[in-house]
């Protein structure tokens, strides 16, 4: 009786350990498989994992002090863990790549030696059943345990992988590779270039958000082709040498430097790491590389460099466009897109119009027409291109229409970005109603930066449904130093439901929400 106990016992450790590790791995997945971050993301919801877990510390006294009946009840006590844990609907699933199954194979070797530990030491069932239930509560550490075990064989992978990339490379000298980074921005500027040079070249550029060493190095080997004239590679970074590890591989000949900001200042720790690493592209570019930038930030602006430079800007209104640059001035800016005129260096002045909204937009567009002019693009093929671009999703991207226009803005919101953001939505003649979850990622800034986008918010908008009680107080709080009526504020769980109010607000009045950020599942 008490092995058939011990037996079904098992199953239903299995289940809890299964359901935590999977829970786990998916966090570490979020989390870019960065260790010191997944330490802070344990550390930051050390509640919420006992407060799922904790139930397996009942094993042992129930087994100590009920004997076989104890064992029985045990299996209770693993399956109400299971429904704690039991999978929800994620924003981004976890993804079984080749890695995530590596981890949960170590993972299954670590519980099936517990396993085979409880039942080879039946006379110390107690303390292994307590070593088991300790492990389950562990889980989520273990797997950086797991990940530290696999890591001189992902090391291994990693540089076959970066090898066969840089292999590839060289067998292309005639390609011109373009880097581009920023803390925001990058990846609109990325796409718009793409498509602009694609006039006159055949063009690869980095899917998605690949920006990471080996997205980029799996973009190399799953897709550039003999034909490809100009690779397009975009460049994340959290921290410091992230950018120049990518340069190391691809050798860019061209940078363009979209913006630097307070942006992951978590890992950064610090605006001069931010600049040191975004200017890792422009020092990694040949004494001939052609360095653009956006003079409009002005921690680029203030950053020399011995690389030759094309400017990019943008003038305010009723400003005479710089003649030093490429200048977009004159912005218009409706619901159907923008219009803007845009000087070049040598005096040239073309009207150009976009579906796109917002000066934000216009600005990325200026520096891909630079990019695009400068490799010899006529301005003729450029026109109609610039008129047919299309948003990326989740940046500024115009939804529905009539009556309800949704300005989905969900992707990674930045101070610049939230700015740029409210900026569009004061055009609108509509109700204007903002919901959001805040910005994160801003380390000791965060707080003060939130507070500073509530207040621009009051400024603007006639109501907002913040997402979150807790990581919003500080839009709340800017929010009511601006005056705003709390009234005309709420609180929902979900971004679902923060929708769901803002479409009940004065029912049968035309609307616009703009949709500022939505936070992964691991926040």
């Amino acid at each position: 009786m008490e092995t058939v106990a011990l037996i079904v016992l098992t199953v239903c450790f299995a289940g809890v350990w299964c359901l935590a590790a999977l829970n786990a791995v998916h966090i570490f997945q979020l989390n870019s498989y960065k260790p010191t971050v997944q330490r802070k993301w344990n550390y930051d919801h050390i509640l919420e994992i006992i407060g799922k877990l904790w139930w397996m510390v009942l094993i042992p006294p129930l087994f100590l002090y009920f004997g076989v009946w104890g064992l029985w009840a045990s299996c209770l006590v693993c399956l109400v863990c299971c429904f704690f844990l039991r999978p929800k609907k994620a924003k981004k699933p976890l993804v079984f790549t080749a890695r995530v199954k590596r981890l949960l194979v170590t993972l299954g070797i670590i519980h099936a030696i517990l396993v085979l530990l409880l039942f080879l030491n039946r006379s110390q069932q107690n303390f292994f059943l307590m070593l088991y239930a300790l492990a389950a509560l562990c889980a989520y550490y273990l797997v950086l345990a797991a990940n530290a075990i696999n890591q001189p064989i992902e090391k291994a992978i990693n540089n076959h992988y970066i090898n066969d990339a840089k292999r590839i490379l060289s067998e292309m000298p005639d390609l011109k590779v373009i880097g581009v980074t920023g803390s925001y921005g990058k990846t609109s500027v990325k796409f718009f270039t793409g498509k602009l040079l694609s006039a006159k070249y055949n063009v690869l550029v980095t899917p998605e958000s690949y920006n990471t060493t080996l997205g980029v190095v799996r973009t190399i080997r799953e897709q550039l082709r003999p034909i490809h004239q100009i690779f397009v590679c975009e460049m994340g970074a959290r921290n410091v040498g992230d950018v120049q590890e990518i340069c190391d591989i691809v050798h860019p000949d061209m940078g363009i430097l979209t913006s630097i900001g307070p942006q992951h200042l978590e890992s950064f720790k610090s605006i001069e790491n931010v600049t040191k690493t975004k200017f890792e592209l422009i020092d990694a570019l040949p004494s001939y590389g052609t360095a653009f930038l956006n003079l409009d930030n002005e921690y680029i602006a203030a950053r020399p460099t011995d690389r030759p430079v094309v400017g990019y800007r943008l003038a305010g209104p009723g400003q005479e466009p710089y003649e030093d640059c490429f200048c977009a001035f004159g912005v218009t800016v409706s619901s159907r897109g923008s219009s803007f005129s845009l000087r070049e260096p040598d005096g040239t002045v073309t009207a150009f119009q976009t579906r796109l909204i917002g000066e934000h937009n216009v600005l990325n567009i200026c520096g891909a027409i630079a990019v695009a002019r400068t490799l010899g693009v006529p301005v003729s093929e450029l026109v109609p291109r610039v008129r047919r671009l299309e948003s990326v999703p989740h940046r500024l991207e115009l939804v529905g229409g009539g009556n309800r226009v949704v300005i989905d803005d969900a992707y990674n919101a930045n101070p610049a970005g939230t700015r740029a953001a409210l900026g569009v939505l004061s055009q609108f003649e509509a109700l204007k109603i903002l919901v959001t979850p805040g910005m994160v990622e801003l380390g000791e800034k965060q707080e003060e930066l939130n507070r500073a986008f509530g207040l621009d918010a009051a400024a603007v908008c006639d109501y907002v449904v913040l997402v979150g009680e807790k990581q919003t107080r500080p839009i709340a709080a800017g929010l009511a130093a601006g005056g705003f009526a709390a009234d005309r504020m709420a609180v929902a769980a979900t971004v679902q439901e923060a929708v769901a109010l803002a479409d009940a607000f004065r029912p049968g009045e035309a609307r616009v929400i703009l949709l500022e950020n939505d936070l992964p599942d691991n926040y």
